[in-house]
């Protein structure tokens, strides 16, 4: 039995799990769990519901609902949204990374990390590592829009066609929170590593 067989037997037991969860119980890294995840989505066999997973009951109308942006209320389309956790259990989803954004003010007390996922290759990176394009003509969902890739020569070529800015995690969010006029003092690290933002912001 393969690990992705073990998965669904795993679900079939506990009903929903998280990939951290999976990660411990197969000695693997977040991010291997994440390609067996997609796989999985892909084939039809799970779903993901507030950053659980769970089984796909095909044969109940009620799983194929789609969760709503806890900042726009916009329905969440995307299948890798902008994702953050909180104190390592509370998984909350925004529609986009712009929203993603202004999510952190909402635990701007707690430890908090984030993930999103490549525009070019769909897979997952830290958001603290990640490079957006801020403000390009590509507006997939909120807007200004911020487009994330896991290089930086990827987001330079995006934004000769289709214009923004590149720019690291702290800038990206900052121009994004500025453009709302809204003052935030969330905090985010990446995977392992906790960092605050009010804190960068001082130094």
């Amino acid at each position: 039995m393969n690990r992705k067989e073990k998965i669904l037997e795993i679900l079939k037991d506990r009903k929903e799990i998280s990939v951290k969860e999976l990660s411990r119980i197969f000695n693997v890294s977040e991010m291997t769990i994440y390609r067996d995840v997609r796989e999985l989505e892909k084939e039809g066999e799970i779903k993901r519901k507030h950053g659980a997973i769970l089984l796909n009951e095909r044969e109940n109308p009620e799983a194929l609902i789609v969760d709503t942006c806890p900042i726009c209320d916009k329905p969440i389309t995307r299948a890798y949204p902008y994702r953050i956790t909180v104190e390592d259990y509370k998984v909350i989803e925004a529609c986009c990374e712009h929203c993603g954004f202004l999510l952190h003010s909402k635990y701007e007390d707690k430890k908090v990390s984030a993930i999103t996922y490549d525009f070019i290759t769909e897979n997952p990176v830290s958001a603290l590592n990640a490079w957006y394009v801020v403000g390009s003509s590509a507006v997939p969902c909120c807007s200004p829009s911020a487009i994330p890739f896991a290089s930086k020569d990827d987001a330079e070529r995006f934004k000769k066609g289709f214009g923004g800015e590149v720019m690291n995690f702290m800038d990206a969010y900052n121009a994004i929170v500025n453009n709302m006029n809204i003052s935030l003092k969330g905090c985010c690290h990446p995977q392992n590593v906790t960092f605050q933002i009010n804190k960068m912001k001082k130094s």
